[in-house]
């Protein structure tokens, strides 16, 4: 099976940045989706990104456009989330997922790390 780890959660400020990566023990198939999902306090998991292995798709919730940036590193087997501008609100623990081809953006995962978190504050 896939094995994600996450990695680069921490404590930051209002307003500033954090990079979050997740490294897969090996490379999906082309088409399959890496996601990332959070879950804050009190919150049910939402999801926040996802890409593709190819192609140059990317989605984004709503609440983090414009703020977030998910990319990949295929050599690396790696897929990273920059956040920037981060308000009190995305604190929480962000986890990797990887879902297979053949469904939408949105559709069940079917692997997941164990979620590094991140903590914004005032």
């Amino acid at each position: 099976q896939v094995q994600l780890v996450e990695s680069g959660g921490g404590l930051v400020q209002a307003g500033g940045s954090l990079r979050v990566s997740c490294a897969a023990s090996r490379r999906t198939l082309s088409n399959y989706r890496m996601g990332w999902f959070r879950q804050g306090p009190g919150k049910e998991r939402e999801f926040v990104a996802a890409i593709r292995w190819t192609g140059d798709s990317t989605y984004y919730a709503d609440s983090v456009k414009g703020r977030f940036t998910i990319s990949r590193d295929n050599a690396k087997n790696t897929v990273y989330l920059q956040m920037s501008s981060l308000k009190l609100e995305d604190t929480a623990v962000y986890y990797c997922a990887a879902g297979s081809a053949g469904s939408g953006w949105l559709s069940p995962y079917d692997y997941w790390g164990q979620g590094t978190q991140v903590t914004v504050s005032s």
